[in-house]
């Protein structure tokens, strides 16, 4: 049997074409792995827009809830408060029995309209559900957010490592910005239900 001997440049042009191979396929796999980063990393960006849209949208609904029926309420409950003033302003019995018929009258008001009006106690309710609908809010955007800045994390740590960062540069693909922030966001907000 005739063995036919490859020439060296035969070979080497077989070693070159398998490193051309696996180069090429290890740049197709870097850019996929970079691009379904990127791509999540823009999914979770979206989603925590979607939050912040829900609060938005919310809140102002919310306030006007609440505000609307709290009207009545304020009108007792700046009775009662009234009435208490008067009961501790008074100095005589007669001031502070007709301060006390007052208040008797007022808490009187507002039991009936709970009982009648207000049986589940709604502005209660609203109020609270105002708080835990807002909590829920900022609890579903710092979620959200912190897995942003997790997939931002993921995805610059990927274009920053060798030998990544040598194709993703010449992708164009560099570091995304992650979550910062506004300044004053350290400050507890107000809620004014004005």
């Amino acid at each position: 049997m005739d063995k036919k001997k490859l020439s060296p440049v035969a070979i080497t042009g077989i070693v070159i074409g398998i490193v051309a191979v696996i180069i090429g396929i290890y740049s197709i796999s870097t850019y996929n792995s970079l691009q379904r980063e990127n791509q999540a990393v823009e999914a979770q960006w979206s989603q925590v827009e979607n939050v912040m849209q829900r609060r938005a949208d919310l809140v102002p609904n919310l306030v006007n809830a609440v505000k609307g029926s709290m009207k009545h309420e304020e009108k007792i409950f700046t009775a009662i408060a009234q009435a208490r003033e008067n009961y501790n302003k008074a100095t005589s019995t007669t001031k502070k029995a007709q301060a006390d018929a007052q208040i008797n009258t007022s808490v009187g008001t507002l039991l009936s309209a709970i009982n009648e009006d207000y049986p589940d106690l709604k502005s209660n309710s609203n109020v609270q559900t105002l708080m835990t609908q807002l909590e829920g809010s900022e609890n579903r955007i710092s979620v959200e957010r912190k897995r942003y800045i997790e997939d931002v994390r993921d995805y610059n740590q990927a274009v920053v490592t060798f030998p990544k960062n040598l194709f993703a540069n010449m992708m164009g693909l560099g570091q995304k910005a992650t979550f910062k922030a506004d300044p004053g966001a350290e400050k507890v907000p107000t809620v004014n239900l004005d």
